[in-house]
This record gives structure tokens, sequence and C-alpha cells, in this order.
């Protein structure tokens, strides 16, 4: 079942090469993921890059633990 934050990230092959992206946007799911391990808050991103809610980076971070989460161990 899908949530809510999931309907955020979007894959599309004609933007940023198919990359994930926050729905509506051309900023990567990469990029709020490097700038939140750089100690960013998600209220700096949003800053940084005006086209971003603090829902897109909540988004973001839900659906990166819930990838890691599914990852099997090793």
């Amino acid at each position: 079942m899908k949530t809510l934050y999931e309907d955020r990230i979007v894959r599309d092959p004609q933007v940023c090469g198919g990359a994930p992206i926050i729905k509506g946007t051309r900023v990567r799911v990469k990029v709020v993921l490097d700038n939140l391990a750089e100690g960013h808050t998600p209220e700096q991103i949003v800053k940084s890059y005006s086209s971003l809610t603090e829902d897109d980076v909540r988004a973001v971070i839900a659906t990166d633990h819930k990838v890691r989460v599914r990852r099997p161990q090793k």
C-alpha cells in the first residue's frame, strides 16, 4: 500500500534522466538526501530549493527509510 509521501516521489524518463525526483520539480531525491547527510535541516533545504516544501523533504526521509528497512541485511 502506498503512503501519501510516496506520491511525492516520481520517476520520469524525460526529467533528470529518470532519476527519482520530487513531483512537480526537477529536484532529485539524491540532492535532498545529500543535504540531509551534510546536516542541513528540512527548513534549510526548503530555503535553498524554493520549489520544495517541508512535506517534500519528509517524503524523501520516509521513502528512504522504507527502502532501507526492506533491504536485506548482509
